[in-house]
């Protein structure tokens, strides 16, 4: 059973993804030679300062879509700017779901890709780009390649994870899809002691159970040293009253308050938008008396987003920080990878080290399959038979005199002790050299001269760590 979206098609896909197409095309013509290369996005789901562009970007109005979805098969052809909400509002009426739905609404199938994403399904299903069979790409040359892990284009395939747009942009993936229940029972475990929280975020990775009960979605909160969460999530189609956490309880306060739950597979799967996990404290959406007159098509994580946007732009909360006698405030918003026989100890570091809580856990091991056997990607190198945990911070703290990025240069050098990675979407500080040790370096260079000749896309350093 196939639904296409619309019913006129050219070769299996809609006919105005085409039309999408083709005006993307126009639009990179369109750019001078001398110019840069950029999408024209209306939202970003990076946190990296970068200059202002200089030339108009890519047209990428007409490739927002889910262009069909194959029941029988498990699978969807998807547009490249097509957000997560309009996938997952595609899939769950079949009962699908991606493998890995990232946490934010408005988060893109071809960004989780090209600039990777996470979950609580990421322990058993890995990395988004793991679960694409193949996909479209408009390379830096000017062209559309079709790229999949065994044909000509298996190298871009391999070495588009992780490249953020370096390379070229999506245009369309095939990715597969999971078969999901109505419902999520929840189980959230405390630990008071963070050996005993890695011991068993390592122990439920492997087993995907916990005391003969299977776990579907896992992923953690640490509070503080001697408290800490792991959710456990069971797929279920029993019946029953479920909680809401899209009006005024907020989703991680009640792991501290319950040892059991129950979601829609809906709202399970966007429990951590509403809130932004909890950054929306930052903005008094959490006090009750603000929340209650607060609207509810703006308790989302894009809006917030928009209200980060213009304090960039204007400073203010650098302004009412100079009010009060105190320092401008370091933007410290980063998701780390450390594996997770060395978690623990990062955490207390970390713990003891920087004024942010709390912190996200979401352990991660690269998908294997009879399929698809466990696989290195180029430009984000992790060990196949390794458990990894995701640790997510995502705060201010005070900036550090003469010392640009002081709090971030200080995280990076440990998450490399540790023998980690950092992704790439927030501010970073790496030397040239460290740089292209973590992340792929020759293989990286390799892929440009490929793909992107002539330079009409920045290159990755300077994207990541230059800010251009």
């Amino acid at each position: 059973m196939q639904n296409s979206l619309p019913r006129a098609t050219i070769g299996g896909l809609p006919a105005a993804h085409q039309v999408g197409v083709d005006r993307l095309l126009a639009s990179y013509r369109a750019v001078p030679a001398d110019a840069t290369v950029r999408l024209a996005k209306k939202s970003s789901n990076l946190f990296r300062a970068r200059d202002a562009a200089t030339a108009p970007g890519l047209d990428v109005s007409g490739l927002t879509g889910v262009l069909a979805v194959d029941v029988s098969g498990r699978t969807a052809d998807v547009a490249g700017m097509c957000t997560y909400e309009d996938l997952v509002a595609a899939t769950l009426p079949f009962g699908l779901a991606p493998m890995v739905v990232p946490q934010l609404k408005t988060i893109t199938l071809g960004g989780a890709v090209t600039g990777l994403g996470i979950e609580s399904t990421s322990f058993r299903n890995g990395l988004p780009h793991e679960s694409v069979l193949e996909m479209d790409v408009l390379t830096g040359a000017g062209e559309i390649v079709t790229a999949t892990r065994d044909n000509e284009h298996a190298d871009l395939f391999s070495g588009f994870a992780n490249s953020y747009g370096t390379l070229g942009y999506a245009t369309r993936l095939r990715i597969e899809l999971e078969p999901v229940k109505p419902f999520v029972a929840l189980r959230h475990l405390r630990f008071h002691d963070l050996d005993e929280l890695a011991d068993a975020t390592a122990r439920i990775s492997t087993l995907r159970e916990h005391e003969g009960v299977a776990v579907d979605y896992l992923d953690g909160v640490v509070f503080t040293a001697t408290e800490s969460y792991l959710t456990l999530g069971t797929q279920t189609d029993e019946p029953g009253p479920v909680s809401d956490y899209t009006g005024q309880q907020v989703f991680y306060r009640s792991i501290q308050e319950r040892r059991t739950d129950r979601l829609t597979i809906g709202d399970y799967l966007w429990r951590w938008d509403t809130d932004w996990f909890w950054c929306s404290r930052a903005f008094g959406a959490q006090n009750p008396t603000v929340r209650r007159f607060w609207p509810r098509r703006l308790r989302r994580s894009s809006f917030y987003s928009r209200l980060i946007g213009l304090d960039a732009r204007y400073h203010v909360a650098d302004r009412l920080e100079a009010r009060k006698g105190r320092p401008a405030r370091e933007r410290v918003v980063q998701d780390v990878e450390v594996p997770v026989e060395n978690t623990a100890a990062f955490l207390r570091w970390f713990l003891d080290e920087v004024p942010i809580e709390p912190l996200w856990l979401c352990p991660l091991r690269l998908r294997d399959t009879p399929e698809h056997p466990a696989r290195t990607w180029d430009l984000y190198p992790m060990a196949t038979d390794r458990t990894y945990v995701n640790v997510g911070f995502w705060s201010t703290v005070p900036v550090t005199p003469g010392v640009d990025g002081a709090t971030n240069r200080l995280i990076e050098a440990q998450v490399t002790q540790f023998d980690g990675h950092k992704s790439l979407y927030s501010d970073s500080y790496y030397s040239e050299d460290e740089f292209a040790a973590l992340y792929g370096g020759g293989l990286y260079e390799s892929l440009k001269r490929r793909y992107d000749p002539s330079t009409r896309l920045l290159d990755l350093y300077a994207k990541a760590v230059r800010r251009r």
